[in-house]
């Protein structure tokens, strides 16, 4: 995938090699030029020299073609209008906005625009707000056998009660974070477009969970 951050400083620098060690091609843009120096001698991405927010530059970025876009400049405002206007005018689906004020963090996560506040930001949360479709392993048991993965809720899934992913005693949804707030889930827990689940699983259920997370298998009555 052809992902494109947006500021080049010590997170920006830092994940834009995260991504092209995991098999990305990237695109860095930053308004500073020496900006770049973060960069290693020989960086395999793409340098633009301008703003996240302006249409020419991330054209230049090969925003076109691009699957995702981090935002992580030291600026709140010119980190949502980079978000947004990947999302609204690229139709680009994982974008995600650096916050430094946890309450705009929240506002705009409601408003549809993932967004990590630098209190608790981290590369790997970024990365897993650009890839949402990965579940990640957040415990597992000491015997290896049962573990709880968070993934991002299919969109196929929104609408539909939570309840309907479980598989007796393989998988089951047991908690979920939504609008900056993590509760438990009940039977009568409706999905909504951003949510995150937690769902505790058994190591060989895997697979099972995966196909009942795949849009086309959500579709089915």
């Amino acid at each position: 995938m052809h992902v494109i951050v947006v500021g080049c400083g010590r997170v920006g620098s830092r994940l834009a090699l995260s991504l092209l060690e995991a098999g990305h091609s990237v695109a860095v843009i930053d308004k500073n030029p020496g900006a770049f120096r973060r960069l290693p001698d020989g960086f395999a991405g793409r340098k633009v020299a301008g703003f996240g927010f302006d249409r020419d530059h991330l054209e230049e970025a090969g925003i076109k073609e691009a699957g995702a876009l981090a935002a992580v400049t030291s600026g709140d405002n010119s980190n949502i209008l980079s978000a947004r206007i990947a999302r609204e005018t690229y139709e680009i689906q994982n974008v995600v906005a650096r916050i430094y004020d946890p309450r705009r963090a929240l506002i705009y996560q409601r408003l549809g625009i993932p967004t990590v506040a630098t209190v608790t930001w981290t590369t790997d949360q970024v990365m897993r707000r650009l890839f949402p479709e990965t579940a990640v392993e957040e415990w597992a048991d000491p015997t290896g056998e049962l573990g709880i993965l968070e993934r991002s809720l299919p969109e196929a899934w929104a609408g539909r009660q939570l309840s309907a992913i479980a598989e007796r005693e393989r998988f089951r949804v047991v908690a979920l974070s939504r609008a900056g707030h993590t509760r438990l889930v009940d039977g009568d827990v409706v999905g909504q477009e951003g949510d995150v689940l937690y769902i505790a699983v058994r190591k060989d259920a895997v697979p099972e969970l995966n196909a009942r997370l795949n849009p086309e298998e959500a579709r089915l009555p």
